[in-house]
């Protein structure tokens, strides 16, 4: 049965090394989780690198957020110790969820393969559209086939391995969302935590990474729009699976 949502304990892996971002990124998570601030621990890996099982072991959901400067495209000091904690959360049947860089650490952590891939950036509101793997997940019962969603990357999931289920692709991107064995671990392309606001504000904060030029800044808030649907999301996997 699952817990009732205001006792549940999640735990967030950050990995971020500028404070603005790395608070408002915790305000966003809680705010789509729709749980209280103390509900959650926070660790950001880039301060606290040697992640070990006894950081997360209590903890009923791990999220895994974005990451600013960090590519998955690379290793890092907190890659490997991370990657151990993750198997043994996958192994114990943990809920794990992995947005944007979370998603790509945890599609190359088991098989898959992450690229930089520029001309396929998503930056801004785009649809996507579930796969017939999507239609009949647990996670996006009742949710339409198709609806918009707030994305900001460069680098992207180009494989994945036999043991993952493509739920979702865009346009430009295949990938959007990933499911690991049938088992309660999930990857978005897209910030599931940034609804229109929230991801207004996070391209202030990045702009030289994503929309240098003022042109192009403003071509990318001209196609900001509202995101009711996958707003629900976070909030729909700690209902389901935690």
């Amino acid at each position: 049965m699952p817990t009732p949502r205001t006792r549940l304990r999640l735990a967030l892996l950050q990995v971020r090394n500028a404070r603005v971002p790395l608070h408002q990124e915790q305000s966003c998570f809680i705010e789509r989780c729709r749980v209280a601030r103390r509900q959650l621990d926070f660790i950001n890996l880039v301060d606290s690198p040697e992640i070990r099982w006894h950081h997360v072991a209590d903890a009923h959901a791990v999220l895994i957020g974005g990451a600013g400067s960090y590519s998955a495209t690379h290793s890092h000091p907190f890659t490997e110790p991370l990657r151990d904690v993750v198997a043994q959360l996958v192994a114990a049947g943990r809920p794990v969820f992995g947005s944007c860089w979370g998603h790509q650490f945890l599609a190359e952590a088991f098989g898959g393969r992450v690229i930089q891939d520029e001309e396929r950036a998503e930056v801004g509101t785009f649809p996507i559209r579930l796969t017939p793997a999507g239609v009949t997940d647990p996670l996006f019962e009742g949710f339409p086939d198709r609806f918009p969603v707030q994305l900001g990357h460069n680098d992207r999931v180009a494989e994945i391995s036999p043991e993952w289920q493509e739920l979702a692709v865009s346009d430009l991107c295949p990938f959007q969302v990933i499911r690991y064995r049938n088992r309660p671990v999930y990857g978005t392309q897209f910030h599931s935590e940034l609804d229109e606001l929230r991801l207004r504000e996070r391209l202030d904060m990045y702009r030289q990474s994503y929309a240098a030029d003022d042109s192009t800044y403003q071509q990318v808030i001209k196609r900001l729009r509202p995101t009711v649907v996958a707003d629900g999301i976070m909030a729909r996997f700690l209902e389901v699976y935690a």
